[in-house]
């Protein structure tokens, strides 16, 4: 499984699925990361945390717990 944490700094990927629950995948639901959209990792933080991706033409920031949860391929 490869999951959003692990795309380097340049990559675009695309969402398969969320693996959270709850409060946790509607609050990333609603940031607008969804099945299908395609996500750009634009910076990651000295320490790993956080990522900053460009997502559906707007920048957005996620924690490693965050970003660790969404699927990607």
């Amino acid at each position: 499984m490869h999951t959003l944490r692990d795309a380097k700094i340049g990559e675009t990927v695309r969402v398969v699925r969320l693996n959270g629950t709850g409060a946790v995948k509607r609050r990333i639901m609603d940031m607008g990361i969804t099945k299908g959209v395609e996500i750009r990792v634009r910076k990651v933080a000295p320490l790993g945390d956080p990522v900053e991706i460009t997502v559906r033409g707007y920048e957005l920031s996620l924690r490693k717990a965050d970003a660790e949860i969404i699927e990607v391929e």
